[in-house]
C-alpha cells in the first residue's frame, strides 16, 4: 500500500480509501466485516462512511453502514489502526427522512451525536459536509443551477464556528466538503483564515474516467490550497469494470437492482467505455485496474475511495495500487478523452 497524509496534517492515510455505502443493503453485516479485515490485511488505513448510507438512502436502512463499522469496531478493538470518515447528509428531498435545517448548528450536534453512537467511538477523523446547503451542479448535473444563485448558500461562519466546537471537545480531528465548487471551498478557507477556525483538509467529490470535471477548476485549488481530492465512484458506479457493455445487466449489479443509478451510463459513456477498454487489453490490465491505476496517479488526489460488493471485485481493486501507467498508456487515455469528453457529469 502506499500512503498520503490528508491536507496538511500529520495524519497518514493509505491512497485507497475503503468505501462502505454498500453495507446494509447489497451488503450484510459479515460481508461488511469480511471486507474491513481484507483490507487493514493489505494496507488500508481509510474507511469513508456517512449517515445516510446505506444507498439508495431509505428510512429503513438509514444509519445501518455505520452501524455495521461500528460492531466491526467493537468486536475487533481495532479502533486506533484506522482513519475513520463521515458526512452529514445535506438538504435533499432524498433525506428529508433525515432532518431538514441543512448544516445548522442542531442538525450539526444531532448528527455527529447519532453517528458516534452508531460507530461505536469516541471521536471521527475526518468529518466532512456530505453536499452543500446551496444549489450546485452535482449528481450527474451538468450545469450550474444559475436560477438558484440568489438562494441564501449558507453560514459558513457559524458551521466552521459548530465544527470548531466539537474539534476543541475532541469528537472529531478534522473537516473535509463533499460534492462541493471552488467557490464553496475558498469560502470555507478563507472564513477559517479569518477567524482561526478549522481549516478543511479534503473534498470528496466525483472523478474517473467517464467525470474528469475536477480537473476544470477544483484541481487547482486542490494543488495550491493543499485540499486534496478523495475521489468517489472511480469506477463511475461499476460501469468502468465493462460488466454493463453490449447491453449487459448482471443481476446483482448496482446499476440493474437500482435503474435510478443512471449518472454515468450515457450512450457516450457506453462509447468511451469501449476505448478504454481496448486500451487496458492492448496493455495486459483489465479496464478496472486501468481506470484506477489512472486515479491513483493523479498529482491532486489524497485517495481514491473503492467500494465493492464482491470479494474478487475487492481483490481486484486493491491491486491497482501497484500499478504504474506509463505516459504511453495515459497519452492513449487522453486521446480517448479529448474525444469524448466527459460523457457522465
Amino acid at each position: 500500500m502506499k500512503y498520503t497524509t490528508l491536507g496538511t496534517t500529520d495524519i497518514k492515510v493509505s491512497k485507497i480509501c475503503l468505501g462502505t455505502m454498500t453495507w446494509g443493503q447489497q451488503n450484510t453485516e459479515e460481508e461488511g466485516h469480511q471486507q474491513l479485515d481484507f483490507a487493514l490485511d493489505k494496507g488500508v488505513n481509510f474507511i469513508d462512511t456517512a449517515e445516510m448510507y446505506s444507498v439508495p438512502a431509505r428510512p429503513e436502512t438509514y444509519g445501518s453502514t455505520e452501524k455495521i463499522i461500528g460492531t466491526w469496531l467493537k468486536k475487533t478493538k481495532k479502533r486506533d489502526q484506522v482513519v475513520l470518515a463521515s458526512k452529514i447528509s445535506g438538504p435533499s428531498a432524498h433525506t428529508a427522512h433525515i432532518r431538514s435545517d441543512g448544516f445548522s448548528k442542531r442538525a450539526l450536534n444531532e448528527a455527529l451525536e447519532n453517528s458516534l453512537k452508531r460507530l461505536q467511538t469516541d471521536y471521527i477523523d475526518l468529518y466532512q459536509l456530505h453536499w452543500p446547503e446551496r444549489g450546485v451542479n452535482c449528481f450527474g448535473v451538468r450545469e450550474y443551477p444559475y436560477k438558484k444563485h440568489k438562494e441564501h448558500p449558507g453560514d459558513f461562519l457559524e458551521i466552521l464556528e459548530t465544527l470548531d466546537a466539537f474539534v476543541k471537545v475532541g469528537k472529531i480531528r478534522q473537516i473535509g466538503l463533499s460534492n462541493e465548487t471552488p467557490w464553496g471551498t475558498l469560502q470555507y478557507l478563507q472564513t477559517a483564515h479569518k477567524h482561526s477556525l478549522p481549516r478543511v483538509v479534503s473534498i470528496q467529490n466525483s472523478y474517473s474516467l467517464l467525470h474528469r470535471s475536477y480537473e476544470y477548476g477544483m484541481s487547482e485549488v486542490s494543488m495550491r490550497e493543499n485540499v486534496g481530492l478523495l475521489a468517489y465512484s472511480p469506477l463511475a458506479f461499476g460501469v468502468l469494470s465493462g460488466k454493463y457493455t453490449q447491453g449487459n445487466k448482471p443481476k446483482d449489479a448496482r446499476v440493474s437492482l437500482f435503474p435510478n443509478y443512471s449518472r454515468y451510463s450515457s450512450k457516450q459513456s457506453e462509447v468511451a467505455v469501449l476505448k478504454y477498454q481496448e486500451i487496458a487489453q492492448k496493455h495486459g490490465l483489465s479496464l478496472a485496474e486501468m481506470s484506477l491505476a489512472f486515479v491513483n496517479q493523479l498529482p491532486f488526489l489524497t485517495s481514491t475511495i473503492i467500494g465493492a460488493t464482491k470479494m474478487s471485485q475487492l481483490k481486484e481493486n486493491l491491486n491497482s495500487i501497484n500499478i504504474v501507467l506509463s505516459k504511453d498508456i495515459i497519452d492513449q487515455i487522453n486521446e480517448v478523452h479529448k474525444l469524448i469528453p466527459n460523457p457522465a457529469p
